[in-house]
C-alpha cells in the first residue's frame, strides 16, 4: 500500500506545483476509487477563484462529486499534500470519504492529527481511515520554499 500511495502522492504534488505557479499556496489534493482510478484533482485557488473556500481538498471533493453523480464519496481515497484545515476536514466527513492519506502535518492550521482529530474521533457520525507522512519531507519543502520565496520577495524595496 505504501508504494501505491505514493505514487499517488505524488500526483498531489504536481497539482501543488500547478498552486505554486500561481502564487497559490501550493496544496494539491487528488482523489482515488477503490478500484485505483484517478477521479478528481485540484490544486489552491483561493487567490485565483477569488473564493476562500476554494482549497485543494473542497475543490477535488466538488469535482468527484460531479465525476460520480454523488455527494457521497464512499470508497474514496484523498491524497493531499499537506495536513487538512478544520474546513476541509469538515468536509471529508460530510462527503463520507473512506481514506485520507496527507503528506505532512501543518502545525497551525492542521486539523486531523495536530488538532482537533476531525475524522478520526468517534464524536462525529463518520470516521475517515487516516495515513499521514506519505512523502512529507517533500510536502514540506515545497511549502517552506514557497513561504520562503514570498517572504523574500516581501523584503525588497
Amino acid at each position: 500500500m505504501q508504494e501505491t500511495d505514493e505514487k499517488w502522492m505524488r500526483l498531489a504534488l504536481d497539482q501543488a506545483a500547478r498552486a505554486r505557479d500561481l502564487n497559490e499556496v501550493p496544496i494539491g489534493a487528488i482523489i482515488v476509487d477503490g478500484s485505483g482510478n484517478l477521479i478528481a484533482t485540484a490544486y489552491n485557488r483561493t487567490i485565483t477563484d477569488n473564493d476562500p473556500t476554494a482549497h485543494a481538498e473542497v475543490l477535488a471533493l466538488r469535482a468527484a462529486a460531479t465525476a460520480i453523480g454523488n455527494y457521497r464519496l464512499t470508497d474514496l481515497t484523498v491524497y493531499t499534500t499537506i495536513e487538512p484545515c478544520v474546513m476541509c476536514a469538515g468536509a471529508l466527513v460530510n462527503a463520507r470519504v473512506q481514506r485520507l492519506v496527507y503528506g505532512a502535518d501543518d502545525q497551525r492550521f492542521g486539523a486531523v492529527g495536530t488538532h482537533f482529530g476531525i475524522g478520526m474521533t468517534d464524536i462525529l457520525n463518520h470516521q475517515i481511515e487516516v495515513v499521514s507522512g506519505v512523502l512529507a519531507e517533500e510536502c514540506r519543502r515545497l511549502m517552506l520554499e514557497f513561504f520562503r520565496q514570498r517572504r523574500a520577495e516581501a523584503s525588497k524595496p
